[in-house]
């Protein structure tokens, strides 16, 4: 089927208006009319190949908000009219052990990206939610739970998850000592998610403007990075602390912050760190450094029914899809709080054109 949407044609030029081929939905397929699509900056990054993996043309998005079409045959849990979402990803071996035990962001034979990937059935390119519609194995779809506002919702299927896995994987329950480094579209949600957990949150930033927001958001305390004294009177306190820092940083000056057994998780940066890391506090603590990326579909299933009892969505500014390129030099800036949606009738407007 053609499909309108917006890519990259290479690494150097702007998204721009494209047309491009799915695949027509197989018996366990879904095809969903995308509403709302969130911009995360990994799809800047695969726009302008800053990982070394990117193939063109590119159609980015995977934090992908819509409404059911159609099924495939032996699809039962969704019907015409669902509010469904789909995430970075839409496939995987299924019969690894990380895929038999809910982990399919681990698949050893490697899963399915939403964009940027091939489909592991058909050899096709795989296009993400900056478009009209997407198709996905049913497996791979979730249910948003009635009530949440859906524009809102569209980031937990990235930039919600990617913090409530490390959260629950760590078990972060009422009292637990957390901190998050870094207020941006993962870190304002790492501050929501655990403080309805019941957690004690604490933000780190190097910017003081950000503490009227900070504690908006669910912190209950705000430690400038960069505040020696500040920094020290919180030595040994965290049991985890969720680094969502996008850059090259030093995390050494963070783990004198953490507890006996105490773990910082990575979850915001992909690359080698700079400087080297200190291995005496770690020593000395028994303290880890560790990583995290999205979850399982089960447990963002799970996410996703936490933020509807909790009422959970991400802060959002919503966009036009025509207006793209200009949001991601924003949010290179990071000006905007939190992220950026795209409201996909504005593809309409393409048609009419």
């Amino acid at each position: 089927m053609n499909v309108l949407g917006y890519a990259a044609q290479s690494a150097t030029t702007d998204l721009s208006l494209y047309t491009f081929e799915r695949r027509e939905p197989r018996v366990d397929d879904v095809l969903i009319e995308v509403l709302y699509c969130g911009v995360c900056h990994s799809d800047l990054h695969m726009a302008r190949n800053d990982w070394g993996w990117s193939f063109y043309p590119l159609v980015p998005g995977h934090e992908v908000i819509g409404r059911v079409l159609s099924v495939g045959s032996s699809v039962t849990r969704f019907k015409a009219g669902d509010h469904v979402g789909v995430g970075c990803m839409v496939d995987s071996c299924q019969h690894c052990k990380p895929c038999e035990h809910g982990l399919e962001q681990y698949c050893e034979n490697g899963h399915t990206l939403t964009y940027g990937s091939y489909d592991r059935h058909d050899g096709m390119p795989t296009y993400g939610g900056y478009s009209e519609k997407i198709v996905s194995s049913d497996k791979f779809v979730l249910k948003i739970p009635e009530g949440l506002d859906l524009a809102g919702a569209a980031p937990l299927l990235c930039a919600g998850i990617t913090t409530y896995s490390p959260l629950r994987h760590w078990k972060v329950g009422i009292g637990s000592k957390v901190a998050v480094i870094g207020l941006g579209g993962l870190g304002h949600m790492a501050l929501k998610l655990a403080k309805a957990m019941g957690a004690e949150v604490t933000l780190f930033t190097r910017s003081p403007g950000k503490e009227a927001d900070a504690r908006r958001l669910g912190a209950d305390t705000i430690v400038i990075s960069t505040d020696e004294e500040q920094m020290a009177s919180v030595k040994g306190h965290y049991e985890l602390i969720i680094d969502t820092v996008p850059d090259v940083h030093d995390i050494n000056p963070y783990l004198n912050t953490l507890s006996l057994n105490g773990t910082l998780v990575l979850v915001g940066y992909v690359g080698g760190l700079e400087p080297i890391l200190s291995t005496v506090p770690l020593i000395l603590g028994r303290k880890s450094v560790a990583g995290s990326v999205i979850g399982g579909i089960a447990e963002t299933q799970e996410m996703l029914d936490f933020c509807g009892e909790h009422n959970i969505t991400s802060d959002i500014e919503m966009i036009n899809i025509q207006d793209i390129n200009g949001a991601y030099e924003r949010m290179l800036k990071s000006d905007v709080k939190y992220r950026f949606v795209i409201d996909s009738a504005s593809l309409k407007t393409e048609h009419k054109g």
